[in-house]
């Protein structure tokens, strides 16, 4: 790929929390790059410093030290502001507990992120409208979360995290409670969202057989990137 295609640099990022012998380094000189378009796992032991690099990636904690480079940008030093504001206009997110809430509708979930934005509440109606169509969801618009099985939330999850039409979407563990048959059904709509929207999408994950869907797998392994891994693909299933 041409030097330029790089969506995430992460240049010696380290993560520090706490102070002398109670000091953790949940990410140590920690370097990455995943280009545009790709389709990355990440995976490792727990405790390995995944969930901190994701919290990084996504905006949610700030490393200690190191360089981020979000499209050639540094981001590094960000304020709370700012990272808000990259947060809402840039990224998706998927958590593996769905976070829908539970008095509002599938379609009123989607619309959320837009009410952030103040979009127009035609406008948005219609976005997610699209959105949860795209996911496989349209018919269910009103149905609510307790309506809906674990694989149908889940999809209203990812409805709600592309609605913006995000650079980058962050997946954290989002196949962990569901079964196989609905584990499959939502890993082949991220394979199908990556590979036809080209959306990046970045996804931490235990299990190698969700893993195997993805382009690329990556290890980590006490705060850094275990060597050999970095370039390692996996065949899309």
């Amino acid at each position: 790929m041409p030097a330029d295609s790089a969506l995430i640099e992460l240049d010696g990022i380290t993560k520090f929390y706490g102070r002398g012998e109670a000091e953790v380094r949940a990410l140590d000189g920690l370097s990455l790059r995943i280009d545009h378009g790709e389709f990355v796992a990440v995976m490792g032991p727990s405790g390995s410093g995944k969930s901190t690099l994701m919290n990084v990636i996504g905006y949610l904690d700030t490393p200690s030290s190191g360089i981020y480079r979000f499209d050639g940008v540094p981001v590094e030093g960000a304020s709370r502001e700012q990272r808000t504001l990259l947060r809402r206009n840039f990224l998706g997110f998927v958590f593996q507990g769905y976070n829908l809430l539970p008095q509002n509708s599938a379609l009123e979930n989607v619309e959320l992120p837009m009410v952030y934005r103040g979009v127009p509440a035609q406008q948005r109606r219609q976005a997610a409208l699209s959105a949860l169509d795209r996911v496989g969801m349209s018919g269910r618009e009103h149905h609510l979360p307790s309506e809906l099985s674990g694989g149908q939330q889940q999809r209203v999850a990812i409805a709600r995290a592309i609605v913006t039409n995000p650079r980058l979407l962050l997946a954290d563990e989002p196949t962990g409670n569901l079964d196989t048959e609905r584990a499959t059904g939502v890993m082949n709509l991220l394979v199908e969202l990556n590979r036809d929207d080209g959306i990046t999408i970045v996804m931490v994950t235990h299990e190698r057989d969700m893993a195997a869907f993805c382009k690329r797998q990556v290890r980590i392994v006490d705060g850094k990137v275990d060597a050999g891994s970095a370039a390692e693909t996996a065949d899309a299933a």
